[in-house]
């Protein structure tokens, strides 16, 4: 008899593929929505890896320029009307603000600074939002997949149940595919949230830095104007 076990047990594909064109519809449609999830998952990662790289060379090479020595209106004309760098923008926001504020007299119209940080402020806050854009939905399949895996392992450990009590038979070889393809999608719902779960909190770390980085310049530069508007 352990024989024939052993014989049946050895018959059986247990690779992964195997495993999930076994499984029944509902966990199939289970492990198929966590690999869309973690494919996507891993597509904001590698984006939000390329966007913040861009970021922090763009600021790194505009800090240079800003503290260069250049004239803050040669600056600004250099960069123009239509600037491409996060740290330009909010620069630029600024500095259009500043010029705003002038009346054709050469003086300036009253509230000229709370104006000016604001302007910084709403360009940073939409670099914010850019920023941070598909770090939701990481934290979202870090939080959920696991549990998504387990419904199905549950949903296939179920149907496994239902065949053995149909079959009557507790054969190992019987019941190991189907406690074997519920497993699996455990499995692949850990493989989705562990990576969702680690990058996500990097890639908000990085987000943070950059943020307070161009906090730091508004700031650094809300400071230099208003030495101008206290001349």
């Amino acid at each position: 008899m352990e024989t024939d076990t052993l014989a049946m047990a050895q018959e059986i594909d247990f690779s992964m593929l195997a495993l999930f064109a076994r499984a029944t519809l509902t966990v199939k449609i289970v492990m198929m929505m966590l690999m869309i999830m973690s494919f996507w998952s891993w597509a904001i990662i590698i984006q939000k890896h390329i966007m913040f790289r861009k970021a922090r060379g763009e600021a790194t090479v505009f800090d240079r320029a800003f503290w260069s020595g250049e004239p803050l209106d040669e600056l600004f004309e250099k960069i123009g009307p239509d600037p491409q760098g996060q740290s330009e923008k909010i620069f630029a926001a600024g500095m259009l603000e500043w010029r705003r504020s002038h009346k054709q007299d050469g003086g300036l119209i009253a509230g000229a600074q709370a104006r000016i940080d604001r302007a910084m402020d709403v360009a940073i806050n939409r670099e914010s939002e850019r920023l941070n854009t598909g770090l939701a939905f990481l934290a979202t399949t870090g939080s959920t997949a696991p549990f998504i895996g387990l419904f199905g392992t549950v949903w296939g450990i179920k149907h496994s149940f239902e065949q053995i009590a149909i079959s009557q038979n507790t054969n190992l070889a019987v019941v190991a595919p189907g406690i074997a393809e519920a497993l699996l999608a455990t499995g692949v719902g850990l493989i989705a949230a562990i990576p969702a779960v680690v990058f996500y909190n990097k890639l908000n770390s990085d987000s943070e830095r950059i943020l307070g980085g161009y906090e730091s310049f508004a700031d650094e530069f809300a400071t230099i104007l208003s030495r101008q508007l206290d001349a």
